[in-house]
């Protein structure tokens, strides 16, 4: 692209403009993706706590263990679509400034991409409510 061009300038400055939103978004979701890791830390730290235990107290705690493992899985889940939805955003950034050095309208690929990161981030989402139900599950039951 020629940067001596005033039209190149102007194409580029509005290609920023337009990925601005994108990149909040992917503040958004890595904030998320921190709260994930951070869960999914705290689970295997439990379960590294009830590993130190003798045979007879994890059998105790057997309940307990399957539950550690559910929710490992739902928040892997969790994490591995907030991560790809953080890439399809990557992608959609990366398609406009193509497109526009190209000068080719990536308009229905920009939208496609960035529908499947939506899809992704409300997987991702909904895997995280299931991991909350479940790690409030115990609580709710005791409460009864």
């Amino acid at each position: 692209m020629d940067m001596d061009n005033p039209a190149s300038v102007i194409s580029v400055a509005h290609v920023i403009q337009t990925a601005v939103a994108p990149v909040f978004l992917l503040t958004g979701i890595g904030a998320i993706l921190g709260v994930l890791v951070n869960r999914l830390g705290r689970i295997v730290d439990r379960r590294r706590k009830l590993a130190e235990f003798t045979a007879e107290m994890r059998l105790l705690h057997a309940e307990e263990l399957r539950m550690l493992w559910r929710r490992t899985r739902w928040i892997h889940r969790s994490i591995t679509l907030c991560t790809l939805s953080a890439l399809l955003v990557c992608l959609v950034i990366v398609a406009l400034f193509v497109g526009a050095e190209l000068r080719i309208d990536p308009g229905e690929i920009v939208a496609a991409l960035f529908i499947a990161a939506m899809l992704g981030l409300i997987g991702g989402l909904f895997c995280f409510l299931r991991e909350i139900a479940l790690a409030t599950s115990r609580f709710q039951a005791s409460e009864s």
